[in-house]
């Protein structure tokens, strides 16, 4: 099975930093005045994110568990910080980015530029924390140099 041979993971941090290139590409395409482009871009990264979140259930249903954090101290609370800040507002993006998407559908501009200006920033927020997270997880960086002490009789 390709799911057993492929880290997950690893595919849902590579689709969120692919989500936040198009989102600044679509920042810097409407800025530039050209809209269809914007369109595309935007399009894709809604595509793209929406492809992280079916990869990222079905990881949760492969494995039924979550990586514990391997840091301590300020690293584990910075950590924590990221981890509860990425979660709340990923879960605010998927109504914010449909809706954004919704009243650029039906050429409701003022709306959409309205609503964009919050839905972007907090959107490029959570796929660059999705790097970020996983990087402290996966990366062996935070790793604790020594084995952490088990508690007695376990």
């Amino acid at each position: 099975m390709i799911l057993a041979t492929f880290h997950l993971p690893t595919l849902n941090a590579a689709l969120n930093a692919l989500a936040a290139l198009l989102l600044l590409a679509g920042f810097v395409a409407i800025r530039r005045r050209r809209k269809e482009l914007h369109r595309r871009c935007m399009l894709a990264a809604l595509t793209t994110s929406a492809l992280f979140l079916v990869s990222y259930v079905t990881h949760k249903a492969i494995v039924a568990i979550h990586t514990p954090f391997p840091g301590i101290g300020v690293a584990r609370t910075v950590y924590f910080v990221i981890l509860i800040t990425h979660t709340v507002l990923a879960a605010a993006v998927v109504p914010l980015a449909l809706r954004v998407v919704v009243h650029a559908r039906r050429e409701r501009w003022v709306q959409h530029r309205r609503l964009a200006r919050i839905t972007f920033p907090i959107w490029v927020y959570v796929s660059v924390t999705g790097v970020v997270i996983w990087w402290m997880l996966y990366s062996g960086t935070f790793a604790p140099s020594e084995p952490l002490p088990t508690p007695a009789g376990g």
